[in-house]
């Protein structure tokens, strides 16, 4: 605590002290800032999922498999079976796409091939409204 008493002298004029003691309010703001600190929740990085409880009953129907292969060289094959034409691929595509159940498109392409080829599969895919499309194989990449 700082006090202003003069210099001791009766005769010496008051002066008016124009200072002002700034001790305490930062004693306050400091616990202020100390209560904020502790009050404050704790930041976590996590994503909350509501997940179902239990096992998904196992589907009625088995899903038909489609495995599309693509070789080094850019041939697309269909269930082993090599399709040369852009238009006979799509077309077969479009056939799967019309099913009432889609069947699962497993896509494995070899790891010496262009990434154009797989990327013209996978856009057509898409493009004609597929939706069950995996990527298998990754095994070779590592």
């Amino acid at each position: 605590m700082g006090m202003n008493s003069g210099n001791g002298s009766a005769s010496a004029d008051l002066e008016v002290m124009s200072e002002i003691n700034t001790t305490p309010l930062i004693d306050v703001m400091l616990v202020l800032l100390i209560m904020l600190i502790i009050t404050i929740p704790i930041q976590l990085h996590s994503v909350n999922l509501n997940m179902p409880a239990g096992n998904p009953p196992p589907p009625l129907v088995k899903p038909e498999v489609v495995k599309i292969d693509i070789d080094a060289d850019g041939t697309i094959r269909w269930n082993s079976e090599a399709v040369t034409q852009a238009a006979a691929f799509e077309a077969r595509l479009q056939a799967a796409a019309l099913q009432p159940v889609q069947p699962e498109l497993h896509v494995r392409p070899d790891k010496r091939v262009s990434y154009r080829t797989v990327a013209y599969v996978m856009a057509t895919v898409q493009r004609l409204g597929l939706t069950k499309i995996g990527l298998a194989g990754g095994e070779q990449f590592i």
